[in-house]
């Protein structure tokens, strides 16, 4: 149920508050935190829920149809490193439990790769399909779109005191630097 139908109306921390308050709302066994300029693909929820289902993940998630100057889909996948390039937000669904045993810590615009990193180093069933669950505005302005390098080494920064936070491999430095230069690319090439 939207907040707004709730009668609930107040300010809040930013995105990952809210989220945070709408799974205190929830009444599902299963939620899904979609963006403001994203939406679900028509049978994307329900894919969702059979994949609940028939696995009782703790959280789970789907690709990502990425709509923008290009269209075309984000794989959701679990690499041998755990990163955040498979990592699709907006077709996220999580036990209600979960969401409210790891709220958003509200800590930085990475709050969601900080959620699933600790749900991951708890070893709760975390699961990925690859079936494009929700479409994403791409390069309407969010955080993970900005082009300017100074934006790049934040992300970095960000990401990295996460891994940091949960005693992951230092490793992940090299990675993120190497994901960031290619994305960047990928961006001003795209304009």
């Amino acid at each position: 149920t939207p907040l707004y139908r709730l009668g609930l109306s107040e300010p809040d921390k930013g995105m990952y508050d809210a989220l945070n308050k709408g799974a205190a709302l929830a009444h599902g066994e299963i939620v899904g935190q979609i963006n403001a300029d994203d939406w679900y693909r028509p049978d994307g929820v329900a894919a969702m829920a059979q994949l609940y289902r028939q696995t009782g993940y703790d959280v789970a998630w789907g690709s990502l149809r990425m709509i923008g100057g290009k269209t075309w889909v984000k794989h959701a996948k679990i690499g041998l490193l755990w990163t955040t390039s498979g990592f699709c937000h907006p077709a996220m669904f999580s036990k209600r439990e979960i969401l409210q045993k790891y709220p958003y810590p509200l800590e930085s615009t990475m709050d969601d790769f900080d959620f699933i990193t600790a749900v991951h180093r708890d070893g709760r069933k975390i699961l990925t399909v690859d079936k494009a669950i929700a479409n994403f505005s791409f390069g309407q302005g969010g955080i993970s779109t900005q082009k300017a390098f100074a934006t790049v080494r934040q992300r970095v920064r960000l990401s990295c005191a996460i891994y940091k936070k949960y005693g992951m491999s230092r490793l992940y430095v090299l990675y993120r630097w190497c994901y960031e230069i290619v994305k960047y690319c990928f961006l001003r090439n795209s304009s």
